[in-house]
């Protein structure tokens, strides 16, 4: 028997079955029309946009990494909350501007802009995070074509990285961002050139647990902003510090010691190098604002037994879960968070394994679960499904297609 992965708190049961956003499984998959349903709690945005805003000083804004969750009612509840937001594609800059976002809060990253897209952002007044000499110098000749100067950061790849963080994106050969030794020349350049200068952009990896890591990156990236800034020989108007904080996942992970994380960036808030004196400073959160606050609901089609092995087959799957199927970088699957919805908070009378409706044995939801007993109908809930579900799984994979989506 395997264990699944911590289920996060906030989820109740009503009438026996789990209840999103104080409506039950049932009812939300009724209002859906269909399963598969990805469920994403407004309630659980609320809360943790609270819990940062509590933590950390009132000096450093939260950005919302649109990558993580682009599903318009996620980003038009997000607006209000949270300080700006930071896009990968011309495509999610459409989706924010859609729902209303000024374009002055969003900066865009990514190491592939195309020219079409470098127009876009340039022509709506977004900050582009340049990723290399080529294309700040693509941007530069792109604004003076339209007769409006760029608005330019400079994403920094630092000589150091986010220790235990599941994604590394920062340390060493990287095809993110500008080598550090090379970022104040270019920032002269850029300056000199008549863009609107915008500071630095530092993200040093993803998905870390560790407090203690978290504190370390963050007090690197403030002295190498500050040291860069010292170089370049003018302010740093903006800071981006990139994020890093995971959520629990799987068996034995805890969750990220945020009011330590807080009181330490306190601490150097406070005292900041006279170089970051006036800049303005931030974080980029993605997983960590959305990723709990997401359900993704499958019916069971068909229950089954072969040599012994209990199966509940699920009209859901990889297609739309493709990281709870463990085929998403991870080495060793392990079960996610999971449950029987339609029995929610039943004792667990049988050891099942959870699996989809694709022709392919890697399309896993839980192995060697223990849950009660489901028959052919009930639901099932993985959870933890709020970031780098439906957007980052292969929807048209054997042609079954997208899964419903809904804010509730």
């Amino acid at each position: 028997m395997k264990p699944v992965g911590p289920i996060p708190a906030g989820y109740e049961a009503i009438g026996g079955e789990l209840a999103i956003g104080g409506k039950r499984a049932s009812a939300l998959v009724a209002e859906a029309g269909r399963t598969p349903l990805f469920v994403y709690s407004r309630a659980h945005l609320d809360a943790r946009v609270a819990q940062l805003r509590t933590a950390l000083p009132k000096r450093v804004g939260i950005n919302y990494a649109v990558k993580a969750n682009p599903h318009l009612g996620v980003i038009g509840h997000m607006a209000p909350l949270v300080d700006g937001f930071d896009i990968a594609s011309s495509g999610e800059l459409g989706l924010c501007v859609a729902v209303g976002i000024d374009p002055a809060r969003i900066s865009f990253a990514g190491p592939g802009k195309r020219d079409d897209e470098l127009e876009a952002a340039i022509a709506t007044g977004v900050t582009l995070n340049c990723e290399s000499a080529g294309e700040a110098a693509r941007a530069l000749a792109i604004g003076q074509r339209i007769g409006k100067a760029p608005r330019i950061a400079i994403r920094v790849n630092p000589s150091f990285e986010l220790k235990g963080s599941g994604m590394k994106m920062g340390g060493g050969a990287k095809p993110f961002g500008v080598d550090a030794d090379k970022v104040p020349d270019l920032a002269r350049h850029v300056i000199a050139e008549g863009s609107e200068w915008r500071g630095l952009h530092i993200f040093t990896g993803s998905q870390a647990l560790s407090a203690d890591a978290i504190i370390e990156a963050q007090a690197n990236v403030l002295e190498l902003a500050a040291n860069i800034t010292e170089d370049i020989g003018h302010g740093c108007p903006k800071l981006n510090m990139g994020g890093g904080f995971g959520i629990p996942y799987f068996p034995g992970d805890a969750p990220v010691d945020l009011a330590r994380v807080g009181a330490a960036l306190g601490k150097r808030v406070a005292n900041l190098p006279q170089a970051l004196a006036d800049s303005e400073l931030c974080v980029e959160l993605g997983r960590y604002l959305v990723g709990e606050a997401g359900v993704y609901l499958t019916r069971v089609i068909d229950r089954k037994e072969s040599h012994g092995t209990i199966y509940l087959v699920t009209d859901g799957g990889l297609h739309h879960q493709l990281a709870a199927s463990g085929n998403f970088g991870t080495v060793v699957r392990r079960n996610y968070p999971s449950a029987i919805a339609s029995h929610y908070g039943a004792e667990p009378t049988e050891e099942v394994n959870i699996v989809g409706c694709l022709c392919t044995p890697l399309d896993r939801l839980a192995d060697a679960a223990a849950m009660p007993r489901a028959e052919v109908g009930d639901l099932v809930a993985v959870f933890c499904a709020g970031a780098y579900g439906a957007s980052a799984s292969p929807s048209a994979f054997l042609g079954h297609g997208p899964a419903a989506e809904i804010l509730v």
